[in-house]
């Protein structure tokens, strides 16, 4: 594994004529922007190399980007670049094993440091702020779109919680800003990113209605496949109300465990200060200081995941 400046990355990437870019699985519009955006670059850039987008489906986010149809032959001394993904375990398509390099683009905690090479940021707002950075420190070599730039700028809208997260910075605000010149309308991505569907509202106002709040200020939110049931939503769903137990007053720190088909949940963490990406990975997740992701194998493990959460926020006062 090599770090690289964005220039040589740009060095690698014209020395192959397919390039298959991948991003996680349960894609959020950073992982399609990302993705996408530097598709979409790269296409106008060099019309004359194959470029795909490959992964699994993408839910309601199809609005943004949808995969091309990726052929196993086609990864035959093929360049593959995984964007806005973590860890391995994460990538989705496991055939981004069988491109002749890798390259991890990436503005996680860099714990799992695969790829050949690799652009890690962990200062940037998200893995679209860093693509577009590579495009600005390429730009007499390449070639920014509308479409790239509406994707980007989904991205970065989408985590940065519409600029309202602590990593939102000056310079991420200048990115946006840069993007909002380039023909697309913003209020639009804006909208459409913003529409839930009405079985999710409804979620939503059940969320509220049942949160369970310590003393400590972390509140826990469960969602029992009979609840999913009852509301008629999947896991991927469930995206769209993370930020919901944060409104309430009192909400240091919290979580919402969504039981799977298999029995265990998934745990969606949140922090509005105490670093919880270290209690992520002590249950097979990981994730940034304040937004983190886990998995509890049973209730017993969601109680200990709460305990954890209430021992960061006691020594965060």
């Amino acid at each position: 594994m090599t770090r690289l400046p964005y220039e040589e990355v740009l060095e690698v990437i014209k020395t192959y004529e397919t390039i298959i870019v991948h991003r996680h699985m349960r894609p959020d519009p950073d992982a399609l922007g990302s993705q996408g955006g530097l598709v979409e670059i790269l296409k106008a850039s060099f019309p004359a190399k194959k470029i795909l987008k490959a992964g699994g489906p993408v839910g309601d986010l199809a609005f943004l980007a949808t995969m091309d149809d990726v052929m196993d032959k086609d990864y035959q001394d093929a360049l593959v670049i995984v964007t806005d993904t973590a860890n391995r375990p994460r990538i989705s398509d496991e055939r981004y094993l069988k491109g002749t390099k890798l390259i991890k683009i990436d503005h996680h905690p860099n714990d799992d440091a695969y790829g050949d090479f690799q652009i890690v940021n962990i200062e940037a707002s998200s893995c679209s702020e860093i693509i577009v950075d590579f495009y600005t420190a390429n730009q007499q070599q390449l070639t920014m779109t509308d479409e790239a730039a509406r994707l980007l700028y989904a991205g970065i809208v989408g985590d940065t919680g519409r600029f309202l997260y602590p990593s939102t910075t000056p310079h991420t605000m200048r990115v946006a800003a840069g993007l909002m010149e380039y023909n697309f309308i913003p209020n639009e991505v804006n909208n459409q990113m913003n529409v839930i569907s009405q079985k999710v509202a409804k979620l939503t106002g059940y969320v509220l209605q049942n949160i369970e709040l310590t003393s400590t200020g972390v509140a826990k939110v469960m969602l029992t496949k009979e609840v999913m049931e009852r509301f008629g939503v999947m896991d991927t769903e469930t995206s769209s109300i993370v930020a919901v137990p944060g409104t309430m007053e009192g909400v240091l720190l919290w979580g919402i465990f969504v039981e799977q088909p298999e029995g265990h949940f998934r745990c969606r963490l949140r922090s509005k200060g105490p670093v919880i990406n270290e209690i992520a990975k002590l249950h097979h997740g990981g994730g940034h200081p304040l937004a983190s992701g886990a998995n509890a194998k049973n209730r017993a493990e969601v109680d200990q995941i709460i305990a954890e959460l209430e021992q960061a926020a006691r020594l965060w006062s």
